[in-house]
């Protein structure tokens, strides 16, 4: 029988030493863009021998990183074995996007204010860099498991849709865990989550002095056209329902738009980015070959207007394995003993690059250090956010999940 308590205890007295190694993680930045995150992966890996863990660093290639649109890419795996039995692989990602403005904070200054650590990634996902690892050290020092493996996964490429992140070492034949657990927050293990089509649509007109605009086509007109064409498409994915707890319905989101040249000149060319949302239940090639039959009705109501369209991303929903459930199972119980509340078993609005370890037939979930919600912890805005005694908790539960799972069969 585990004991639990000595667990909990173990990394109560290490907590400080846990807090000290996330300023450090949060205090090396990994903006991406422009994705220059081999130097974190190399201070992340210093930090780790200090508790004696050798991190392999496999360095995706520069030509094939650089094609992608960033600017290096080191992934790390830490290997612990201790004998016959599952394989469980831990997974978080250190890249982020850049802090943006209207921080009270320093973003890369990893403060302690009124109990929470503040800093860009401190909750999405550096703070599972540290969960994860002094849960494995909590496992070693109190359980000292002879059967099964864990692996830890740091990897650098969620933000652009983790290909040469877990994507890579999965390709590569790196690893091949039985089970996963990805960073997420504390309050619900989730089981499935959304699929993300990107696109960027450039519209074509014929520029022209604003004096004599009928001598030229204005691509901003066509573009209206095909804007409204796919706001009124997002009024109708309201009546289309998930049926996956946490999940609602599609949406539709255009994040940027940029084009013409002056005030006084016809604009002869407008390009925006969209951001398609899909529910677990929809076939993603339906759903961008609908997106370019409304795109490419509406740009056929404007004369002499031409459309390219260019898919960005394309990023599989996550649906639950076979497989999956003595982790939900082992994450529910432990959630419950350590934060005193049932922890449902959910689907995310979001997208992960967790689906890639599914597609590669790894049953998993994404549970970690975070609060209840994305909006509370101000992911991808100012003043980010990870509540410390959530970090100490989940801390908690994935040492005792860990326990559970390297039983002897």
């Amino acid at each position: 029988m585990t004991d639990y308590a000595r667990l909990d205890a173990w990394v109560d007295a290490h907590f400080d030493e846990e807090v000290r190694f996330l300023q450090s993680l949060v205090r090396v930045p990994t903006d991406t863009p422009p994705g220059n995150n081999a130097p974190h992966a190399l201070r992340t890996a210093e930090l780790l021998q200090d508790f004696g863990f050798d991190a392999e660093a496999h360095a995706v290639p520069a030509q094939e990183v650089q094609d992608y649109g960033l600017q290096s890419i080191t992934n790390l795996i830490v290997r612990r074995e201790y004998g016959p039995g599952l394989r469980v692989a831990l997974n978080a990602h250190g890249d982020v996007v850049p802090p943006g403005d209207g921080w009270q904070h320093d973003p890369y200054g990893a403060e302690i204010d009124n109990g929470s650590l503040y800093g860009r990634a401190a909750a999405v996902s550096k703070s599972d860099f540290a969960s994860f690892t002094f849960a494995v050290r909590a496992l070693e020092a109190v359980a000292r498991p002879s059967h099964g493996s864990v692996e830890l996964h740091f990897t650098y490429d969620e933000e652009f849709g983790g290909l040469l992140g877990p994507g890579w070492l999965l390709r590569q034949g790196l690893t091949k865990p039985d089970l996963l657990i990805a960073a997420g927050f504390s309050y619900e293990v989730v089981t499935a989550h959304n699929g993300c089509l990107q696109m960027e649509v450039t519209v074509h007109g014929k520029m022209a002095h604003a004096a004599i605009p009928a001598s030229g086509v204005d691509a901003l007109q066509g573009a209206v056209k095909i804007l409204n064409a796919l706001y009124a498409q997002n009024t109708l994915y309201q009546q289309v329902t998930s049926a996956v707890p946490g999940i609602s319905h599609p949406y539709l989101n255009i994040g940027r738009i940029e084009g013409g040249t002056n005030t006084n000149v016809v604009p002869g060319k407008v390009s925006f980015k969209l951001d398609r949302r899909m529910i677990p239940e929809e076939n993603a090639v339906e759903v961008e070959a609908d997106i370019r039959r409304i795109i490419q009705e509406a740009a056929a109501q404007s004369p002499g207007i031409q459309v390219e369209i260019k898919r960005l991303l394309l990023a599989n929903s996550m649906r639950p394995l076979p497989g999956n459930q003595p982790l939900v199972s082992a994450i529910q119980k432990h959630g419950e003993a350590v934060f005193g509340e049932p922890i449902p078993a959910m689907g995310t609005p979001l997208y992960t690059d967790v689906r890639l370890y599914a597609e590669a037939g790894i049953p998993g979930v994404i549970y970690g250090a975070g609060p209840r919600t994305v909006l509370e912890s101000h992911a991808k805005r100012n003043d980010e956010r990870v509540a410390l005694e959530d970090l100490r908790r989940a801390t908690k539960v994935i040492a005792r999940t860990l326990a559970d799972l390297l039983q002897p069969a």
